[in-house]
């Protein structure tokens, strides 16, 4: 089988195309109604997920609430609208620190990514799935992206998707959230 090559369109133009279709997606009062996560990948293309368990939105809040008592100088955001080079992604926790929020403003989506990006598991979710929205992250200009599992174990990742002991711009946030 031959090498295939797929030529992307530049960040600014991915962005405008990103952020034109999100808007008409969040117009739709069709789609208001359904439940469910909706992302797009590069080409405005709607991919649905089904809701997530009730533990996904449990670690979401738990991880969101550590962050922002950790790290109260900027803004935790949750389903963070990012603009990534395949389409809108959403950050299940996202950190900003004030210059990035100042940057972003209050956009329905991000034209790039936060500093810090996490993603919650599901149990539907493949590894490759996982890394290569990580890679887009980066991309997107995270700093760091944190993966959390169903069961709570935390591990943090940096631009060379090295799996590092702690966080660099949150040592303290724990390598494991506990759901009493």
């Amino acid at each position: 089988m031959g090498t295939l090559t797929i030529e992307l369109p530049s960040h600014a133009a991915q962005a405008e195309l990103n952020l034109r279709r999100w808007a008409e997606l969040l117009d739709d009062p069709k789609l208001a109604k359904i439940e469910g996560r909706i992302e797009t990948d590069r080409h405005g293309h709607i991919i649905m997920s089904p809701p997530p368990r009730p533990n996904h939105g449990r670690l979401q809040l738990k991880i969101g609430s550590l962050i922002q008592s950790q790290m109260s100088e900027g803004e935790t955001l949750t389903e963070c609208p990012i603009s990534t080079a395949d389409g809108v992604k959403l950050a299940d926790v996202a950190w900003a620190s004030p210059q990035c929020m100042s940057e972003l403003g209050d956009r329905i989506c991000f034209p790039r990514s936060p500093e810090i990006c996490v993603g919650v598991l599901s149990s539907g979710n493949m590894e490759e799935e996982i890394k290569e929205k990580m890679m887009l992250y980066f991309d997107a200009g995270a700093t760091e992206v944190w993966v959390c599992s169903d069961s709570g174990a935390i591990q943090f990742f940096d631009k060379t998707l090295t799996d590092a002991e702690e966080s660099k711009l949150c040592p303290e946030f724990p390598k494991c959230i506990e759901l009493a």
